[in-house]
């Protein structure tokens, strides 16, 4: 399963008219808008009630988003009504940025230097420059949810498979799809009846990791982006690796195959020996009776490493631009993504934490007990690179998903979406 956060965003979104002005004049509340799972919803709330022990004359109202979150942000903020403090996606925050629905917190930050030292230190400068566009800083990260394949322990053991534990040490492209063959169990029939690999993200962000995980860029530069690298041998040759593992060597389920079953599940049910997907799933398989696993790295391809590297995925909060409430909004910002509240974060087990001191205590150790390759997690957002950010990315999305989905389906090979280039680029250098 895959929260509504991960998941593909329509572009049209972003192309709405978005009004400024957010005044509530009957709640001095502040507002905050988020979307999450009802666990993860509870260990938000813990946060709030510790930031209103300390801060009792700061109320915070919470504001649950339904399936669609950023298309309901924005009708809030159309009718005047927008929330203070905003959960931010970083596939999306530039386009909201540059409407002026966010505010620069470089005007908060300036007013305390000290403050501002403390967190840059404290944080994953991978995390923490997510949010930063056209020399704006429009969110605070709060947590990290970037990519990383689960895997079964005992079919490992009896197929004799160790994996890599560390993203400086990655397995190569060939171990991979060897282990995933070996790991790939069919009938008398040729039904298959073990998965070798299964994906439970968005199968062309996945593809595009594996693209940049052979030397490759999807976007250069990733922020702010001029042209597509889709056309680079490189990235072409690690998307194509990833559509094989299924139109190929038949080692992952098909298109087809995924709408009868979720990744997920088949790796939960003990039918899918590796799956890619990210923290949002830890809690879910955690609960799981005699499911025994672990987690490692993406592989590297021929030309790329020599460590491996994943997407950033990170989520932060971000203030509304009019909000009458912004000195404490601010507060609860500072709060929630600083020391005390990562802190709490880490202890749910529910969420990845952005900072130094809450990745390494122990509560975030207690709460991944089960997890022997902890490294995994712990040296994730180091080992993160931006996508891509762009205020165009609802356009280019549209256009881009549909090239990469027929690679996947077998329909094309991944050395035709050079063509789509041209395309691609003018909508990254058409005025927004």
């Amino acid at each position: 399963m895959l929260p509504v956060r991960r998941r593909t965003l329509l572009g049209s979104m972003l192309a709405a008219p978005i009004l400024a002005g957010c005044d509530d004049a009957d709640d001095d509340a502040v507002t905050f808008f988020f979307q999450a799972r009802p666990q993860e919803a509870r260990a938000r709330m813990r946060i709030i009630a510790a930031f209103t022990e300390r801060h009792p004359g700061i109320r915070i109202r919470t504001v649950m988003s339904g399936p669609d979150p950023l298309q309901q942000m924005l009708t809030y903020c159309a009718g005047g009504k927008c929330p203070d403090v905003l959960m931010a996606w970083e596939l999306l925050f530039a386009g909201l940025a540059e409407r002026g629905v966010l505010l620069d917190l470089r005007t908060m930050l300036d007013r305390d230097p000290g403050y501002a030292a403390r967190l840059r230190a404290d944080s994953y400068p991978t995390l923490y420059e997510t949010f930063d566009y056209g020399g704006g800083q429009y969110a605070l990260p709060e947590q990290w949810s970037g990519v990383f394949l689960y895997y079964n322990r005992k079919m490992f053991a009896q197929a004799g498979i160790r994996p890599p534990v560390r993203w400086s040490q990655a397995w190569s492209f060939e171990q991979f799809l060897g282990a995933a063959q070996l790991l790939t169990r069919r009938d008398g029939r040729g039904r298959v009846r073990q998965w070798g690999f299964a994906d439970a993200w968005v199968p062309y962000y996945s593809a595009a990791c594996f693209g940049m995980n052979n030397g490759a860029q999807w976007f250069s530069p990733p922020k702010a982006p001029s042209h597509t690298d889709i056309g680079d041998p490189r990235f072409a040759a690690g998307l194509q690796f990833y559509a094989d593992l299924a139109v190929r060597h038949g080692v992952a389920p098909s298109v087809a195959d995924r709408l009868s079953d979720s990744a997920a599940d088949l790796f939960a049910g003990g039918r899918a020996a590796m799956l890619l997907g990210g923290h949002w799933l830890y809690s879910e398989f955690v609960e799981q009776d005699g499911l025994d696993f672990d987690v490692t790295v993406l592989p590297v391809g021929p030309q790329g490493g020599p460590g491996a590297i994943t997407d950033v995925g990170c989520t932060g909060l971000a203030i509304a631009a009019h909000s009458p409430r912004r000195e404490q909004a601010w507060e609860f910002v500072k709060f929630a993504t600083g020391p005390i509240g990562q802190a709490i974060i880490a202890e749910s087990g529910l969420f990845v934490p952005v900072l130094h001191s809450a990745m390494g205590s122990a509560g975030f150790a207690a709460a991944h007990a089960r997890i022997e390759n902890l490294e995994v997690f712990t040296g994730g957002p180091a080992a993160s690179r931006t996508m891509v950010t762009t205020p165009a990315w609802g356009k280019v999305e549209s256009l881009m998903s549909r090239g990469c989905n027929r690679v996947l389906r077998g329909a094309a090979q991944a050395d035709s979406l050079g063509a789509m280039a041209g395309d691609i680029d003018a909508l990254l250098r058409a005025p927004t």
